[in-house]
């Protein structure tokens, strides 16, 4: 059915047969558990307080901080009663016609900032564009758009939370994007925050402008929201000639279209005399950032006062009786720590008040960061390995002060050179974010302080029986050896604990060999690595996981050629060397780029990535770590033109010569869930021709070398 044949709004899914009629139970029954349930579509919804964007819901009694509140869909179906209230009293941004007209395309990236209500306006658009369809998912941060496709047919929309930095995409993989939502009938919006440096990276990459989204006006929101809970046109302007000398007071420019709602909410339900405007006042949520500092100074000095506003916050809505009880159970807990002040006991020590060293409200942040001169940042999004995260760094204003501080401190006062070292030795083995800017110090604590010894606090460090401490040695040894001073000394320590040093000081070598020192000096870091690396018997397991983890990271830095060399020498070894080098070749496996131009083209690395390929899969143990990369090469592939020639010329030349690894690589490409797996057609025949014991010819197929990618 087209978009005009459509009905002007498409109910939620609700016949016996449709095969989402449970889901819809599920969430009418979780929306409206504990709380008034209303459908009333163009009625009056005026029953409960305000949360989020644009909409209205009641609040169930209970924790404040949202233990009550409807959940968002993330991931899955957006609820029927969630659209609706997206479209209750919904005001048109600005750029709503543009955002519009690029749906249009099928796909829109829409940026702004969240709690603006954006996502409002992404429900309304996917609402708009699909003539009024209310059959809408949710998908969730790190869903890969480059394999994506649509799995639910009833689906006309698709609202997306962001992209996640560990998922690249790319205009292959967009246009393919556009195409499968053509096919299903279906648009999606892509919600991203407004960061100016991550945008101009989607514009690059992509090759595609976001949309800038911005809230309406307040007054606009108001009034949109207004004219949809109070209907009555007599009704709204008896509430607004009550309002009109504080309206404009009330809507200040910086409110946000779920501020102004709780505006509306409170207005609609004022009686018959209307809304007291200074009540109002007291009531929006805006003010309480601006209030509650204010608010724990005046309570800095009431313990009681402290406990029971902290322990109404958490539980604000229970019984007065509860909150007492948690109240005096908090203080009892707190155990003075709730006490600014230290006062004499009863009898009299002798002591007169003195501020509380354990006081947990004793300084602001805000108090600290201006006492020292820094500043917060606004919130930086990292990759780990599995998953992302925020962070939000402390900078000082002035460029260079920490180190400043620091080496001032180090060469004047000994004391605190020595409480900051023991501070550091002492640090929690798993927080390992802190390795590098404790090593940082240390490192360059060694040219603050020269002499001969100047590398005997990092040798401490390296031989440690903490890990913790000789990853900070490694981050320590290539700071120093920027010193020009400490570079010879820096390399002659590293060459002599590579040959002579125990496991833990060989361990500290690799480790340094995958950080700044091998980075500059990727030749000997590799010489030191070959060194490093005695087997993996007993404690010799922890240097190998560092001399492997160092390749990787050397690798994948851009000292490909460098790493590969020596691999391949490794691998031309008996024993034991040669498993450990094709083991690493394995996890190198998942840096398709570097090994796509040794394929494409003829290289002196070549016959070595073949040959280095065709040895680990066919080593049982290797068969599977080789397997997951060239799946992952055939999956980056189908975004990838010039990855798609290598992989299609890969795989053929496999199947000419199928030994049992070859043949099982094949099988799980063939067996593979994947959406348009690249070279899953190549493995299908190559596999039939097996079964029928035909002989694997394939004549017409190009050597390595012979690439031509325009064919594609």
């Amino acid at each position: 059915m087209s978009p005009d044949e459509r009905p002007a709004i498409e109910g939620p899914p609700g016949a016996p047969d449709d095969p989402d009629f449970d889901d819809v139970e599920e969430e009418f029954a979780a929306w409206g558990a504990g709380r008034p349930f209303i459908y009333a579509p163009g009625g009056n919804i005026n029953t409960g307080s305000v949360h989020g964007d644009q909409r209205v819901e009641n609040s169930a009694a209970g924790a404040a901080l949202g233990g009550g509140e409807r959940v968002e869909a993330q991931d899955g179906p957006i609820s029927w009663p969630e659209i609706l209230a997206a479209q209750t009293g919904f005001a048109e941004p600005d750029c709503f016609p543009e955002a519009l007209r690029t749906l249009g395309t099928r796909l829109l990236f829409l940026t702004g900032e969240p709690g603006t209500g954006r996502r409002t306006t992404a429900i309304n658009l996917l609402v708009e564009s699909s003539g009024k369809s209310m059959v809408l998912r949710a998908l969730d941060s790190d869903s890969d758009l480059s394999s994506w496709r649509p799995t639910h047919s009833e689906a006309r929309g698709y609202l997306v939370h962001g992209l996640s930095p560990a998922v690249r995409l790319g205009p292959a993989a967009v246009a393919k994007l556009r195409q499968r939502l053509e096919d299903a009938q279906a648009f999606m919006v892509v919600m991203l925050p407004y960061d100016a440096n991550r945008l101009r990276g989607v514009v690059r990459d992509l090759d595609l402008s976001p949309v800038r989204y911005a809230p309406p006006p307040p007054r606009a929101v108001f009034d949109a929201r207004l004219e949809a809970v109070v209907p009555d046109a007599g009704r709204r302007q008896a509430l607004l000639a009550r309002l009109e000398a504080d309206l404009d007071e009330l809507l200040a420019p910086e409110l946000m279209p779920a501020q102004v709602a709780e505006l509306v909410d409170e207005v609609s339900r004022a009686g018959d005399e209307g809304p007291d405007p200074a009540d109002l006042g007291q009531r929006l949520s805006f003010l309480a950032e601006t209030e509650v500092p204010d608010l724990l100074k005046e309570l800095r000095e009431d313990p009681d006062a402290l406990a029971f506003l902290l322990v109404t916050s958490v539980l604000e809505g229970l019984d007065y009786r509860i909150v007492r009880d948690e109240t005096d159970r908090l203080l009892k807990l707190a155990d003075g720590r709730l006490d600014a002040v230290l006062r004499p006991s009863v009898d009299g020590d002798g002591q007169a008040p003195r501020p509380n060293p354990t006081f947990v409200l004793r300084r602001s942040l805000d108090e600290l960061l201006a006492t020292i001169r820094a500043e917060r940042l606004p919130g930086e999004v990292l990759v780990a390995r599995d998953f992302t995260y925020t962070v939000e760094p402390v900078r000082f204003k002035r460029h260079r002060q920490a180190e400043t501080v620091l080496r001032y401190v180090w060469r004047q006062y000994g004391d605190v050179s020595g409480l900051l070292t023991e501070w550091m030795d002492n640090v929690s083995g798993t927080d390992r974010e802190l390795a590098e800017p404790m090593g940082r110090m240390v490192g360059l604590a060694a040219g603050w302080g020269g002499g001969r010894r100047a590398l005997q606090r990092i040798h401490d460090l390296a031989k440690s029986d903490r890990a913790q401490s000789r990853r900070m040695a490694a981050y320590a040894l290539g700071i120093a050896a920027q010193d020009p001073l400490l570079a010879s000394e820096v390399k002659h320590r590293l060459g002599d604990w590579s040959v002579a040093g125990g496991s833990r000081l060989r361990s500290t070598v690799a480790h340094a060999c995958g950080r700044d020192f091998g980075a500059s000096r990727p030749e000997l870091a590799v010489s030191l690595l070959r060194r490093c690396y005695r087997g993996e018997e007993g404690e010799e397991r922890v240097v190998a996981r560092s001399v492997a983890e160092s390749l990787s990271r050397l690798f994948s830095d851009g000292r490909q050629p460098v790493v590969f060399r020596q691999l391949m020498r490794w691998a031309d070894r008996p024993g034991k060397d040669a498993g450990f080098a094709l083991e690493i070749f394995s996890r190198l496996l998942w840096y398709p780029s570097w090994f796509g131009q040794q394929l494409r083209t003829e290289t002196e690395f070549t016959d070595g990535v073949m040959t280095a390929i065709r040895r680990a899969l066919n080593d049982d143990q290797l068969f599977g770590p080789t397997c997951d990369g060239l799946l992952h090469w055939c999956l980056t592939a189908t975004s990838d033109e010039s990855l798609r020639a290598v992989v299609e010329t890969l795989l053929t030349a496999l199947a000419q010569d199928m030994r049992p690894g070859e043949l099982r690589l094949l099988v799980e490409i063939d067996r593979s869930d994947a959406p348009d797996l690249v070279g899953r057609d190549i493995a299908h025949r190559a596999l039939e021709a097996w079964r029928r014991g035909e002989p694997q010819s394939y004549p017409s197929a190009p050597a390595f070398g012979d690439h031509d990618d325009r064919r594609h």
